[in-house]
């Protein structure tokens, strides 16, 4: 798709933005592994001079401002795409494996508190919230989802997938599905004891400073 590649683009636009996409990818190795690590590393894994790194940002907290907020941006359209599943069981869930998959909250995980957030990236962390308590409130009221979970538990799933690294990323998936797996039955709305609590407050994991 030309508006997540540099394919469709042509000259100087095209060749910028496969650079982007290089640099946001070394970005994310470099940072994930090591939140403190120097702007100076990800030039080295991208394969460019520290001064092409610093026409696009203007510095290190810039750079995980953008990593942060195309995390954010991809949660946010896997939820929007989970609303046209009818059935919200389904919508949940699939949801949920979306995003293990795509290893969207080992970036908020590990950089959410190690940069100081813009107003566009708080206003995507509340419409990310508000998402994800409406696909927690329709999969309870559909009867599929147990009532005692809230949305705040969502956080603690995903928390826990991301955290599963093995020593090549193909066995990093298959371990996060299998976990996702085990915690997804646990979700489902059947016969059971309680879930021992209490579930976690609203806000209580949130990682970011809550808006004016």
């Amino acid at each position: 798709m030309t508006d997540e590649s540099g394919r469709g683009l042509s000259g100087r636009r095209g060749h910028a933005k496969r650079n982007d996409e290089v640099i946001l990818a070394a970005a994310r190795d470099v940072f994930v592994h090591d939140p403190g690590a120097p702007i100076a590393a990800v030039a080295g894994r991208a394969g460019v001079g520290i001064s092409a790194l610093y026409r696009r940002y203007t510095g290190k907290d810039d750079l995980l401002r953008q990593l942060c907020l195309s995390g954010l941006r991809r949660f946010i359209r896997e939820a929007e795409a989970a609303e046209a599943e009818p059935d919200g069981w389904a919508a949940l869930t699939g949801f949920l494996e979306r995003v293990v998959d795509a290893d969207v909250h080992s970036l908020t995980a590990r950089l959410a508190g190690t940069f100081t957030p813009t107003p566009e990236l708080l206003e995507a962390v509340a419409r990310a919230d508000e998402l994800a308590e409406r696909l927690v409130r329709r999969a309870r009221e559909g009867g599929g989802l147990r009532a005692d979970v809230v949305a705040d538990d969502l956080a603690l799933i995903l928390e826990g997938c991301a955290a599963i690294r093995a020593a090549d990323a193909h066995r990093t998936i298959q371990l996060r599905r299998r976990h996702l797996a085990l915690l997804i039955r646990g979700l489902s709305d059947r016969e059971g004891a309680p879930l021992p609590g209490p579930a976690p407050r609203p806000g209580e994991l949130s990682r970011w400073p809550a808006q004016p």
